[in-house]
């Protein structure tokens, strides 16, 4: 079988025999890889000149409903990849993690953007910022997108996660993307990548993969291209410095495989939930993917006190981990990837070996269920122990990346912190503890070099992650060693893509510019109560302002008593007077409840609901007398996708409300959200 790379919109297959692949269980070929006679030149350019443009013509919440498509189309296939998957070695789980774990990632950057961002091309980010005393000149930032290429180099380990984690931001930000995945296991790749594009969801252009090698691709990118890389730390600093990367600034996210640890809390008993919940932790980061995670538990750091009973435990419940072929019964962990990978990593247990013992594992001769040893890529789950953590360097600068981990003891919560700096930098670690006090002197000790920790106790053990799983909604990345890149967190992970542009100009010309109004632009209005007008009508800066009302004493009184807030600035005379308020004055909320009786119109229309409040600030104080009048602007337009349980269609207004005294004091400036209603239903 030739595993084909997709380039300038045709199946590519190479020129030459290829390079073979192999079944990481029984050694037989699954196939050959071969990127000669790739014009990457030519990749580049069909990304930049087709897939770009046609990104860029959408608004992000119809790339983030691309993206669900897709998503929706891969789970339909997804037993058609687990068949697949087996060929790396993978149990059903690690496949699950791998494969569902990637689509949910496009899943959740689909809700995430159509939740927290514009529905325009382009983002705003942020407020705008008042420039001049007198208001006629402000700034803001938006972010467009790129007009280049994302280049995604992934490592062999998750084929698919690693690939959905990274096109998922990009889509969402406008940007193509040419994807690069790990030779070794490409085929799983290649797989997911041809039911992408035979769904005819996505534009020509915007999806490419290149199985093989990259050629002189590096030699093409320019200033507007991106480059993003996970696999080994020395293969990535090779990159990062190539000349045409240092030359144009191309921006290289890096995430490296690190050294990373688990702590175990000193106030721990053996008797503690968090005892079992530590070794747990352990064994499971240590057999997951057979130890082939980067965020893979590789140095242990237990209390002095503890040491003997957690290296009791743990050999012990490593010793009863099945070793073989996923398939057979029992098996809890598979092989490596490959026999090259599988030498690698008695190389590297070699080297480990000069600074620590073996507690268990360690040794090639070994049980091995439903497979051969020899022609399979097996390496039992191994431990060691470390006995002078603070002197060794092995421990803290060698991975071996299989199932692979060492323990090291610590005397108090400083050589822990230490101790797990000398990974110099990692991606994730965890703090097992109940202790509140211990928990934060170990996390601000370790944040420095760390990218994440995890924080696991009883409470939270249940429906915690888990110490190896990057989450969308969070940063995966870290300082140092782990690259000193960040993948995911959210929109963070959508505005590596852009340019982030500041925009200074008139009120005016930057609603103009952001669609979105600015206080002091502009306004229009006419005849027609805003609140009359369906979605579709209402047009960014359409204004209302009310007639005025004065608040009279009665009004507090009233309300006072209808809500039993009887606080002493509303009601006692003598101690308002020596308040920072010098007088009585009404309840905040009385006066946005008085605003909207001036600005709501009664009776049945459009607007289904308020939706929320935002950003209120109460600016000047209302006493007795005074006069308020308010104005009503529509500020942003927020389409709804319909849900088939949704009665009718709707959109998120968001209106400005400026209320303001008979002074022209500004009393308070905020957002009121409605759900308006659309005509149309889609």
């Amino acid at each position: 079988m030739r595993i084909e790379s997709y380039v300038a919109g045709q199946w590519h297959a190479g020129k030459t025999d290829g390079t073979p692949v192999h079944n990481a269980i029984t050694g037989e070929t699954v196939g050959t890889v071969d990127s000669s006679g790739i014009d990457f030149h030519a990749v580049l350019a069909h990304g930049r000149e087709a897939g770009g443009p046609a990104l860029r013509q959408l608004s992000v919440h119809q790339r983030a409903g691309l993206l669900k498509q897709v998503a929706k189309h891969l789970l339909e296939k997804k037993e058609d990849f687990y068949r697949i998957s087996a060929w790396t070695g993978a149990t059903r789980a690690d496949s699950w993690t791998d494969i569902e774990g990637g689509i949910a990632t496009f899943f959740g950057y689909s809700s995430l953007a159509r939740r927290e961002l514009n529905d325009e091309p382009f983002i705003v980010e942020g407020p705008a910022v008042p420039l001049s005393r007198g208001g006629s000149f402000d700034g803001r930032h938006i972010l467009v997108p790129k007009q280049g290429v994302s280049v995604h180099i992934n490592a062999f380990n998750f084929p698919v996660w690693g690939m959905l984690e990274k096109i998922a931001p990009s889509f969402v930000a406008g940007v193509p993307v040419v994807v690069k995945p790990g030779s070794v296991s490409c085929y799983l790749t290649e797989a997911v990548v041809r039911e992408i594009i035979a769904s005819g969801l996505l534009p020509e252009g915007s999806l490419q993969l290149i199985c093989g090698g990259v050629g002189d691709l590096f030699e093409h990118l320019t200033e507007q291209d991106a480059v993003t890389f996970t696999g080994s730390a020395s293969t990535g600093r090779r990159l990062r410095s190539h000349p045409n990367i240092v030359e144009k600034a191309v921006p290289f996210n890096m995430e490296a495989d690190s050294l990373n640890c688990a702590i175990l809390g000193q106030s721990v008993a053996v008797t503690d939930p968090e005892f079992d919940l530590f070794l747990k932790e352990v064994v499971r980061e240590m057999t997951a993917k057979a130890g082939q995670k980067c965020t893979a538990i590789r140095r242990i750091l237990v209390p002095e006190n503890r040491r003997d009973d957690i290296i009791d435990a743990l050999k012990e419940r490593l010793a009863a981990v099945t070793v073989g072929d996923p398939a057979a019964a029992g098996v809890a962990m598979g092989p490596l990837v490959g026999q090259s990978q599988r030498e690698e990593v008695w190389r590297q247990i070699d080297r480990l070996k000069q600074s620590a013992g073996i507690v268990c594992g360690g040794e090639r001769d070994f049980e091995v269920t439903g497979a051969d040893a020899q022609t399979g890529a097996f390496v039992p789950p191994t431990l060691l122990y470390c006995r002078d953590p603070l002197e060794a360097e092995a421990p803290h600068a060698v991975e071996a990346f299989g199932p692979v981990a060492t323990i090291m003891a610590y005397r108090d919560r400083n050589e822990a912190v230490a101790l797990a700096a000398r990974g110099r930098g990692s991606l994730v670690g965890s703090v097992i503890t109940h202790d509140g006090a211990e928990a934060a002197g170990l996390v601000l000790g370790c944040a420095p070099w760390h990218g994440r920790l995890l924080v696991l106790d009883r409470d939270c053990a249940v429906e915690s992650t888990g110490h190896g799983s990057p989450l969308p909604a969070l940063v995966h990345g870290g300082p140092g060693r782990a690259g000193g890149g960040e993948e995911l967190g959210g929109v963070r992970a959508v505005k590596h893509y852009m340019q982030r542009l500041a925009v200074q100009g008139s009120p005016t010309m930057l609603t103009a510019v952001a669609r979105q109004y600015v206080t002091g632009a502009e306004t229009i209005s006419d005849a027609v109560h805003p609140f009359r007008k369906q979605f579709e009508d209402l047009v960014i800066g359409e204004s209302l302002l009310t007639g005025k009302r004065t608040i009279t004493e009665a009004d507090i009184a009233e309300f006072g008593h209808l809500t039993g807030d009887m606080f002493y600035a509303h009601f006692d005379e003598e101690a308002a007077r020596d308040s920072l308020f010098g007088k009585r004055v009404a309840h905040g909320y009385f006066i946005i409840s008085a605003a909207a009786g001036l600005f709501v119109d009664p009776a049945p229309g459009p607007v289904l609901a308020n939706y929320g409040l935002d950003n209120l600030r109460f600016r000047t104080p209302v006493g007795i007398g005074d006069t308020i009048q308010v104005r009503l602007t529509v500020k942003q337009k927020i389409k709804k996708e319909k849900k088939p349980d949704d009665e009718r269609a709707s959109g998120v207004v968001v209106w400005e409300v400026h209320v303001w005294n008979q002074d022209g004091e500004d009393i308070a400036i905020y957002d009121i959200l409605t759900l308006v209603e659309r005509r149309d239903s889609s």
